[in-house]
């Protein structure tokens, strides 16, 4: 018994090749692709046609057969993993339709190389569309709550200790810088993948006039990629796109590692509906943090798919082999799957959790995270240099720590103390200007540099965010249109081969 495939092959596959091989890649790409896999038929069909390299004839019942297997679905399909792969699957129900001759007549001018290179791309492209609109979803979503809470002032941190006072909607439109880089990221995969390989056939072309431009229009894509070993080599694409993902989900892990802690009891900055929480099957008193704690554990699982998908590239050979092109891409659809529904639920959360205004605010005017300010006021009006305003302030605050108080307590008299013990010359603090300093509202106010935390700028910026964020949309939609518009071209381009005389019959 021969192989199924080819008579170069003598011996039938082993059952461990299949069962550990060619059925799990079946299973996995089959049903996945299988749409993938009429577009691109189609449109070779539909080029070969025009370039008069198959009949008229043969390309009609051509046509009517892949048009019947598009309707039928994959399910009509019996398959088969002593075929090997999705392809030979397709093409031998495509031989019982039409027979093997003019079945076998369609893969003129093209190597499942090309045509794995031209699924991949087709699917990167998709799925960058669906997860660039569902992470713009979540910047906006950001955007409204910031807007919302752009004056709600809490403490700001460094190495986890109170820095300087902030609002939660500052820190909202940090994130949403993060994020659209994210999304810039995103759209230049769309750039990268945008060149079409089918053509390249195995690696060198074809003797074939075929038409490559053609068929990239009708595939959505703006050009052919100019050299076809590069074209069946190459998936970075897939690899930019993997990396981009554990980028996207590391600034969500980082934000859902800040949520964890604020809704703590011992900061209570921030409060969860119950419908994103989970208990304990013995404390009765327990809320826990459920999703969180799920997103923090999905980033690390995308970050082992893309160094999985690194480490599985690296030492291949610059041309089409199984583990460069198949084994190295399958942790990237993985990857774009668990990435939006971790987009899912992190809008799920900005919208949800609630901002405990009196809380964050009293922590901010004890935890002495506005005494950057006192020392600031000790340079303008005290004619210091920073670095000895510093060394006063730091011990005003170490003197208020060892009396066990808080920095609410601290007064100009004791700034005035330190200060001229330290200068050598009398100081003279006005005690408003403390106060003033050490309210922690006013502190933020105050802080309208550019990029800065005054509700006022914040306001301003979360415009700009959103004018950005629109644009991004704007790129997203017009690439949609295009691939609608491509969709349209293949279908009306099909019609008019089936139609060209008299409907074809299978």
């Amino acid at each position: 018994m021969e192989s199924k495939v080819s008579r170069r092959l003598k011996q039938p596959l082993a059952k461990e090749v299949i069962q550990h091989i060619f059925l799990p890649r079946l299973n996995r790409e089959f049903f996945a692709n299988y749409e993938l896999l009429n577009q691109i038929n189609l449109a070779h069909l539909v080029m070969l046609d025009e370039q008069r390299i198959l009949d008229k004839e043969a390309s009609k019942r051509l046509a009517g057969a892949l048009l019947k297997m598009q309707q039928d679905g994959p399910n009509a399909v019996e398959l088969d993993p002593a075929r090997e792969e999705a392809y030979f699957n397709y093409e031998a129900h495509l031989m019982k339709l039409v027979g093997e001759d003019l079945g076998g007549r369609l893969h003129t001018a093209r190597s499942r190389n090309d045509m794995g290179a031209t699924i991949d791309r087709i699917r990167a492209r998709g799925f960058v569309l669906r997860i660039g609109t569902a992470l713009a979803d979540v910047a906006d979503a950001a955007l409204s709550r910031a807007g919302e809470f752009a004056d709600y002032v809490m403490p700001g941190y460094t190495h986890m200790q109170a820095a300087q006072p902030i609002t939660y909607g500052y820190y909202l439109s940090a994130l949403v810088d993060a994020w659209s880089r994210d999304i810039e990221r995103l759209l230049h995969v769309l750039d990268t993948a945008d060149g079409a390989p089918l053509g390249a056939c195995a690696l060198a072309g074809t003797s074939f006039p075929i038409d490559r431009v053609s068929t990239s229009q009708m595939l959505g894509f703006n050009y052919p990629l100019a050299n076809s070993l590069d074209g069946v080599a190459s998936r970075d694409f897939a690899l930019e796109l993997s990396a981009t993902l554990s980028i996207l989900m590391i600034t969500c892990s980082r934000m859902v590692q800040d949520f964890y802690i604020w809704s703590t009891p011992e900061f209570g900055y921030l409060s969860f509906p119950d419908s994103v929480a989970s208990t304990s099957s013995i404390m009765p008193q327990k809320k826990n943090p459920v999703v969180l704690e799920f997103l923090r554990g999905k980033t690390g699982h995308l970050i082992g798919l893309t160094s999985a998908a690194f480490t599985t590239v690296k030492s291949t050979h610059f041309t089409h082999s199984g583990d460069s092109s198949r084994e190295s891409t399958r942790t990237c659809w993985e990857s774009c799957e668990e990435a939006l529904k971790a987009l899912e639920l992190m809008k799920l959360l900005v919208l949800d959790v609630e901002p405990n205004r009196e809380r964050m605010v009293s922590r901010a005017a004890e935890d002495f995270s506005t005494v950057t300010d006192l020392a600031d006021l000790l340079v303008r009006k005290a004619n210091t240099s920073f670095r000895d305003a510093h060394h006063i302030i730091g011990a005003v605050v170490r003197n208020t720590l060892d009396q066990g108080l808080s920095a609410t307590h601290i007064t100009s008299s004791m700034i005035n103390a330190v200060a001229s013990e330290q200068l050598k010359r009398a100081i003279d603090l006005n005690e408003d200007e403390v106060l003033e300093c050490l309210d922690p509202v006013r502190n933020v106010a105050a802080r309208r540099s550019y990029g800065g935390p005054a509700p006022s700028l914040v306001s301003a910026r979360l415009e700009v965010q959103k004018a950005k964020l629109l644009k991004q949309r704007q790129v997203i939609a017009a690439t949609s249109k295009r691939l609608r518009d491509a969709e349209n071209l293949l279908k009306s381009r099909v019609e008019s081969l089936v139609s060209a005389d008299e409907q074809a019959s299978v």
